[in-house]
Formats: structure tokens, sequence, C-alpha cells
């Protein structure tokens, strides 16, 4: 089984839903620079919130150390 991270992903989902359009929940995850191109484009003009949405709701995103992030 791979090496969680200790960055929730409950957190990371509502920091996304509240503030995503500002990169928020990618600042928390360590992803600083994409975090800082989301703040500038609004989450890529709408369309990266919804991938990160989804992969979040799927267990795929990552932090910036490459492991999965925490469910509870």
């Amino acid at each position: 089984m791979a090496e969680k991270s200790e960055k929730s992903g409950l957190v990371a989902l509502l920091l996304l839903i509240f503030l995503g359009y500002l990169g928020v929940h990618r600042f928390y995850v360590g992803k600083v620079g994409t975090g800082v191109l989301y703040f500038f484009t609004f989450a890529l003009f709408g369309i990266g919130w919804w991938i990160d949405l989804i992969m979040i709701i799927l267990g795929s995103f990552k932090d910036s150390t490459g492991k999965e992030l925490k469910l509870s």
C-alpha cells in the first residue's frame, strides 16, 4: 500500500470548494508553483477547479511529494 500524505483530503476538498479559484488548496498541499498559477488565472479560468475537484473526490490528488492525501 502506498504511503499517505500528512495532508487531509477533506481539508483540501473544503479549501477547493470555498477558495479553489484562488488556488488555496494547492498551497495547502505544498504545490506553490501551481498555486500561484491558479491564483492569477482564477483556477485556469475554472477548468482546473473542476479537474482538481474530480481528482480529490476520486482520491488521486497528490501532495508536493507525490503522496496521496489522507481521506480523513
